[in-house]
């Protein structure tokens, strides 16, 4: 009997010690697979790539997934080529896809993107690369109500000091790492950058007009706002 009780004392701190290291492992494989999960909703696909081969990076706003940086692509998806429309009377008559570089100089891409017709955004062959989309009216909206709504989302999309946007850019935060840059745009003439960033939505408004959202240097605001489909405007693509 004593053998017994000698032999079940000596066993059991070690079955406790052994049942101590499971729960132990369980614990750090939870905790590893919650912080690699989290890694992944944080940042679900670190950059992109389009067709002409510009790598892009990208940034999770809520729910959506969005590029940080403005297109760039002189082809369409399927790689045909867009128009490069540099003369004044061809783009404002124009009824199909065409881009132009800021004043006709390559120079400004690299910071600001391309700017695109509205035809071009809507073209079949898909300005984004593939698994991305040029956003909705909607996709605009649920960004700029996650960002405090059409009076502080301005700021927070913003990008910070005055490198690129006109002084004193006071309240620009970049929040979200969203960096919304000065492109400027063009209608009848180039709008210089530094004082408007604007970008087109998928969304049409009339056989005339699509919808843009429209920040602004001097003020906080967010405007989602309708533009003839003649402008030239930058594009950010979402993930679909």
């Amino acid at each position: 009997m004593l053998k017994n009780i000698k032999s079940f004392t000596m066993s059991a701190p070690k079955k406790t010690f052994r049942l101590l290291l499971t729960i132990l492992f369980a614990a750090f494989l939870l905790l590893g697979n919650h912080a690699c999960k989290k890694d992944q909703d944080e940042d679900p696909q670190p950059s992109v790539t389009d067709i002409d081969g510009n790598v892009y990076e990208t940034v999770k706003i809520g729910t959506q997934v969005w590029m940080k940086e403005n297109l760039k692509t002189t082809k369409y998806r399927n790689g045909d080529p867009i128009p490069n429309v540099t003369l004044w009377t061809p783009w404002l008559i124009a009824t199909e896809g065409a881009f132009c570089h800021y004043e006709n100089m390559a120079s400004w891409t690299d910071t600001y993107g391309l700017l695109y017709n509205w035809f071009a955004v809507n073209d079949s062959r898909q300005l984004c690369p593939t698994g991305w989309h040029v956003p909705t009216k909607n996709e605009w909206n649920t960004l700029v109500n996650f960002a405090g709504g059409e009076n502080e989302a301005g700021n927070r999309l913003k990008e910070k000091g005055t490198v690129h946007w006109n002084g004193p850019n006071t309240g620009a935060s970049d929040n979200y790492g969203f960096t919304a840059l000065p492109g400027g745009f063009r209608t009848e003439a180039f709008n210089p950058p530094s004082f408007y960033a604007i970008w087109w939505s998928a969304t049409p408004e009339s056989p005339e007009d699509s919808w843009i959202l429209t920040l602004i240097a001097n003020n906080s605001n967010a405007y989602i706002e309708r533009q003839g489909k003649i402008a030239g405007h930058a594009v950010r693509c979402i993930k679909d």
